[in-house]
């Protein structure tokens, strides 16, 4: 089966100057592949790279003909004036199908239907006629799913997408990742900070530091001299700790004990 997308030794960058230097890595149907590393690092101008929202500087970028016709579902970050948008969830989730839409002036009965199903498959059906603004951050990151999910199945993209929620809302949020990636196999790339969920949840760990220094299985990325490097540097102070880190240390010494 053919990749998602595939990096050949891609670059980004902008203004001349590369933030991204000689990626090798792809994204295959079903991944849940997560982009590590500390702040600066080029982990937004890759996504951005992935999103098509900058062109290589050099090497060469492979999108699979599906996601060329549908696009990519986007999760980014959110703004404060995102998180105060005035509109119903309702057409928050069908805003997704725009790409679908093209240029014809009314969504079609096909493209309700699907923003329908996802409300269901999110669990958010009760909520479509409340007001996006005036939901809970947990809730509002699965309308925001549901709504990329209109744009494709194939594969979502995730930039720090557990950032103000609380810890219940947290690991609701995962779950519901999981058992889209495990259930319905959409192919999940995802930017956190979060170490203990990237190596528990992910089946690829993406290593990045203007290069990467590390891309391959997860269950090795804890042995690798990138996640020691990495471990390191949070002790130092150096990158702001997470939630998770402490625990996935701990791992780490176990195994060199044992």
């Amino acid at each position: 089966m053919s990749p998602l997308i595939q990096c050949q030794h891609v670059d980004f960058g902008y203004d001349n100057q590369d933030a991204v230097i000689d990626v090798n890595m792809e994204v295959d149907p079903g991944d849940y592949l997560c982009i590590v590393g500390e702040n600066g690092s080029g982990k937004s101008t890759l996504m951005k790279g992935l999103l098509g929202l900058i062109k290589p500087a050099g090497g060469k970028l492979v999108t699979a003909e599906e996601l060329k016709r549908t696009g990519i579902g986007y999760l980014p970050q959110q703004t404060a004036a995102q998180k105060d948008f005035p509109a119903t969830v309702s057409e928050v989730v069908l805003s997704g199908c725009l790409n679908r839409r093209g240029m014809l002036p009314f969504y079609s009965k096909k493209e309700k239907e699907i923003a329908d199903r996802n409300m269901e498959k999110l669990g958010i059906t009760p909520l479509r006629k409340q007001c996006y603004r005036e939901l809970s951050g947990g809730q509002q990151q699965r309308v925001l799913i549901a709504r990329a999910l209109c744009a494709t199945s194939s594969l979502l993209i995730l930039d720090e997408p557990i950032t103000g929620l609380d810890p219940t809302a947290i690991q609701e949020f995962y779950a519901m990742i999981r058992r889209l990636n495990r259930e319905d196999k959409v192919a999940i790339l995802m930017v956190s900070h979060d170490l203990r969920n990237a190596v528990e949840e992910a089946n690829k760990i993406l290593h990045l530091q203007k290069r990467v220094l590390f891309y391959g299985p997860a269950h090795d990325y804890m042995n690798s001299q990138a996640a020691g490097h990495f471990f390191h540097e949070k002790e130092q102070g150096r990158c702001k700790p997470t939630a998770g880190c402490h625990t996935v240390k701990l791992h780490m010494h176990k195994e060199d004990k044992s």
